[in-house]
């Protein structure tokens, strides 16, 4: 006998005689005619991009889709703090609350604020419009120095 549960961002399966989790990795599939917003991330350099975001995918697929240096490291799955990103208050207290794994993971993130969570665990919805992400100024894990992350 099987116990599904889902969670806001991440599957998980869950067996009777244990726990077995399977997460997609790069988050959601999103369909190509899906909607979209328009939403900013001001970069540790101090500029600002702003980027057409889909509705239903998740930031850290935003940010690498668009060419933004997020990294990522565990490929959306909740198992790092890189795609760590400061959210504006009034999107913040509107998002589903983190998971136990997350805020496990942004305890680790440098620069962690109240707005804080992970990128690749909050979806974009049509109300984030305009919005603007903060990015850190610095990051853990970057596995080589100057590493320029891809989509893949």
């Amino acid at each position: 006998m099987m116990l599904f549960r889902k969670q806001t961002t991440q599957k998980l399966i869950h067996h009777v005689c244990g726990t077995v989790a399977k997460r997609w990795h790069g988050g959601s599939k999103v369909a190509i005619n899906a909607p979209s917003i328009y939403v900013s991330f001001l970069q540790p350099n101090g500029q600002t991009k702003v980027v057409d975001a889909k509705v239903g995918e998740n930031f850290l697929q935003v940010a690498h889709r668009n060419e933004i240096d997020l990294e990522g490291a565990c490929e959306g799955v909740c198992a790092c703090s890189t795609c760590h990103g400061i959210f504006p208050r009034e999107i913040f207290d509107r998002l589903p609350e983190a998971s136990e794994e997350e805020e496990d993971m942004l305890d680790m993130a440098p620069g962690l604020t109240e707005t804080s969570r992970l990128c690749c665990q909050v979806q974009v919805e049509k109300y984030m419009n305009g919005m603007t992400i903060t990015m850190p100024k610095a990051t853990r894990n970057f596995y080589v120095d100057g590493h320029v992350p891809k989509p893949h």
